[in-house]
C-alpha cells in the first residue's frame, strides 16, 4: 500500500468552553472549536480577514487537560488528524457528514489571565505521560512578523 498522511497543525482561539462528557466505560471526551483567521489582499489591494471554525474532539488524558485549563479565548497549537463520521438524519433520512479534528498534542499559549483563558502554557500529548511545567512561560505566536509580498525577493 502506498504511503498516506492524515496530520492536521492548527494555531488559534478557542471559541466556546469546552463540552465535556464521559462515555459509559469512563473515557473523558472533550469536544470544542477554534477559528484560525488568514489574511490575504482582495482584487483592490484591500486586506480582508477570513475566519475558519474547526471542530475538534480530545480524549483521556488529553481531555481532562482541556476541561481543567481550557477556556473560551484560550489560544493553542494543536496537532491531530481528520476523521469524518456519517449518520442518517432521524427526520429527513438523509446521510450527514462530520469531519473533525481528533486531537493527538496540544500545547497552551495563553499566559495566565489573559483574556477569557487564564490558562499556563504546557505541552500534552494523547499519552498519560504528558508533562505540564507551569513555569516554563508560554509562546505568543500572535506577535510574530507579519510576512508581505514586499519581503519576498521574486
Amino acid at each position: 500500500m502506498a504511503k498516506s498522511v492524515n496530520k492536521v497543525i492548527l494555531l488559534g482561539n478557542v471559541g466556546k468552553d469546552p463540552e465535556i462528557k464521559s462515555t459509559p466505560s469512563g473515557v473523558v471526551v472533550a469536544t470544542f472549536s477554534i477559528a484560525t483567521s488568514e489574511r490575504f489582499k482582495d482584487k483592490t489591494g484591500n486586506w480582508q480577514d477570513r475566519t475558519e471554525w474547526h471542530n475538534l474532539v480530545a480524549y483521556q488524558r488529553t481531555a481532562e487537560i482541556i476541561r481543567d485549563y481550557v477556556k473560551k479565548g484560550s489560544k493553542l497549537y494543536v496537532e491531530g488528524r481528520l476523521q469524518t463520521s456519517s449518520w442518517d438524519d432521524k427526520t429527513t433520512g438523509q446521510k450527514k457528514y462530520r469531519t473533525e479534528i481528533i486531537v493527538g498534542d496540544l500545547s497552551l499559549l495563553s499566559g495566565r489571565g489573559e483574556g477569557e483563558g487564564g490558562a499556563g502554557g504546557g505541552n500534552y500529548s494523547r499519552s498519560n505521560t504528558a508533562s505540564f511545567d507551569q513555569s516554563a512561560p508560554a509562546q505568543d505566536y500572535s506577535q510574530a512578523t507579519e510576512i508581505t509580498d514586499d519581503d519576498i525577493p521574486f
